[in-house]
């Protein structure tokens, strides 16, 4: 199965990113926040807050009704 990278919706506090990737790499959504706090203020906010919205703007939202597609189709008859 392909895991694939979205803007979550049930863990979302402005866009969803940081919960997406917490779901991605299995980690707790806090800690990618806070991550992600200390990474915008690093980059002077401004430049922190575009890449951010950027994010926003090419990870797809989480689809919200996930497809069931299976690699076997051993299952077709």
């Amino acid at each position: 199965m392909i895991k694939k990278l979205y803007r979550s919706r049930r863990d979302a506090k402005i866009c969803g990113i940081c919960g997406g990737i917490g779901a991605y790499l299995n980690m707790d959504p806090t800690l990618i926040r806070l991550i992600a706090l200390v990474v915008i203020f690093l980059m002077q906010i401004i430049p922190g807050l575009v890449v951010y919205f950027i994010a926003a703007m090419i990870i797809p939202r989480e689809p919200e009704y996930p497809s069931h597609h299976d690699d076997d189709y051993s299952n077709y008859n």
